[in-house]
């Protein structure tokens, strides 16, 4: 019996692995070169993930031309610039066509089993959230569009989970919620993932 093929657009937002542009809180601990070469891996990693999930995959990408991308990660995949404005505005140019599931590059412990279920939960409710130990989020799913969830948002703090929930409930949403993972983006995330994070 054939696969049925979901119709969720999984999009994963990352940037080009340049030193002293990415991975920039870890730069204290692993230098420019370092940092960005784990940006590069966590990139990779969860690429491989996002494709073993069997679902639409797309990458927005910023810091460098989409050729850059493509010579960076292949062919297999669409590469689509973010384009401007801060991530909100970016997030909200890319959401449609809905059903939409964004994720980062950040969540080193992102398995495909957990893609699969958001996209499976998106089917039947009009949001989904996978929250992340710092008080983001690892995956935001939208059936439908919601723009309040882009403006004006803290990014980047501990407060954007709990804002988004907020925001959601003011507009008569229940988000279904997907297990928590943890970000590595802080020099005392390192010790968590020695093998990923260990020098070459």
């Amino acid at each position: 019996m054939a696969r049925r093929v979901s119709p969720v657009r999984l999009l994963l937002f990352t940037r080009f692995p340049e030193p002293g542009r990415a991975k920039t809180r870890l730069i204290p601990a692993l230098g420019p070169g370092g940092a960005a070469a784990l940006h590069c891996r966590l990139t990779e990693r969860t690429l491989e993930t996002a494709l073993a999930s069997g679902l639409a995959v797309e990458v927005r990408s910023t810091g460098a031309p989409p050729q850059a991308f493509t010579e960076w990660l292949g062919t297999d995949v669409l590469i689509v610039d973010q384009g401007e404005g801060d991530l909100g505005a970016r997030l909200l140019r890319a959401a449609p066509p809905y059903p939409v599931l964004f994720i980062g590059a950040d969540a080193p412990d992102l398995t495909a089993a957990h893609l699969v279920a958001a996209a499976t939960a998106l089917e039947g409710h009009d949001a989904v959230i996978g929250p992340a130990e710092d008080g983001g989020y690892w995956a935001l799913g939208l059936a439908q569009p919601c723009d309040a969830l882009f403006e004006n948002m803290p990014w980047g703090t501990d407060g954007v989970l709990a804002e988004t929930l907020v925001r959601l409930a003011a507009h008569g949403i229940a988000p279904f919620m997907l297990p928590c993972l943890a970000d590595l983006d802080r020099p005392e995330d390192l010790a968590r993932w020695p093998a990923l994070t260990a020098l070459p």
